[in-house]
């Protein structure tokens, strides 16, 4: 299935017997980037800060001293059931002076998490290929007029007594037609080099 990323930071209050939750919601890179944003997220009045982030096959989650498995998980569990990847989500808790169970604290976490990504502004992460290539001079005009219609960005080009080699990004669905658009317009003559996937 497709995840999708934050276009946007994204926020959402809910209120429950006299605690406030308020879950703020990041796009996040990596682990790293997720642990620098986890910290300016840190409030320094409230009474909890459980948080989850995930990026591809890595997660991790915090119940930040509620009882196990009644904070952190249900926001993670929040971010999985929307669908998205590459994000961070704390929710931060004010107690109220009424205890609200294990159960109510995984719906208020859960909850609070799940309705703040929800209304998020989403944004589609696309695989993405890096190609290397060679092109002989004649065959750079159809080359470059050739990426536009892959979505394809020159990450470099360097020049050669022979031609140029290029480092192109683009969607990795699109690679076929690329290749297949250039053997046709040049007679064959762009050689490419194996390619490096990632997912951005």
């Amino acid at each position: 299935m497709p995840l999708d990323t934050l276009a946007g930071p994204a926020t959402h209050v809910l209120e429950v017997r006299h605690s406030r939750f308020e879950a703020t919601a990041r796009a996040v890179e990596d682990e790293a980037h997720a642990q620098s944003v986890l910290r300016t997220l840190q409030v320094a009045d409230a009474t909890h800060t459980c948080w989850a982030w995930r990026v591809g096959a890595q997660y991790r989650s915090s119940d930040d001293g509620e009882p196990a498995g009644t904070a952190g998980r249900p926001i993670l569990a929040a971010i999985d059931g929307q669908g998205f990847d590459r994000i961070i989500v704390a929710v931060v808790r004010w107690y109220g002076g009424v205890k609200l169970g294990a159960g109510g604290l995984v719906r208020a976490y859960g909850g609070c998490a799940a309705e703040c990504l929800r209304t998020a502004p989403r944004r589609p992460l696309i695989a993405m290929t890096v190609l290397s290539l060679h092109a002989p001079f004649d065959a750079l005009g159809a080359l470059h007029a050739a990426l536009p219609a892959a979505h394809a960005r020159k990450l470099d080009e360097t020049f050669q007594p022979d031609g140029a080699r290029l480092r192109l990004e683009l969607p990795s669905d699109r690679v076929a037609d690329l290749k297949t658009r250039l053997r046709d317009a040049t007679r064959n003559q762009v050689q490419f080099a194996p390619a490096a996937d990632e997912s951005r």
